[in-house]
């Protein structure tokens, strides 16, 4: 039997919060990892460190182009741009600095 579409945005919602909350912790870890390498001591344009992070994506993806699972992904900018965002962020508030 189908389910009603009110069971189906329910689930929805349910699958959205558990990507939120796995996204969130991918993210922190990635900002303790940046923080344990130094990369919170440092300087650095938003722009260089995304560059930075992209090519070490592409060295465990075996070369592959940038994949970023994010919605907004149709020109490969903007989902890999949020998601520097969010490990500089979580870097940054992981060590109380803004």
């Amino acid at each position: 039997m189908k389910k009603p579409s009110s069971k189906i945005r329910e689930e929805i919602a349910r699958l959205q919060d558990q990507l939120k909350q796995a996204e969130t912790r991918e993210a922190e870890r990635i900002g303790r990892i940046a923080l344990k390498a130094g990369l919170g001591e440092f300087e650095i344009d938003e722009t260089e460190l995304q560059a930075a992070f992209e090519e070490i994506a592409g060295r465990f993806r075996g070369g592959k182009g940038p994949a970023t699972g994010r919605k907004n992904a149709g020109d490969g900018k903007a989902g890999s741009t949020s998601a520097a965002k969010d490990e500089a962020g979580a870097a940054q508030s992981s060590t109380g600095e803004a």
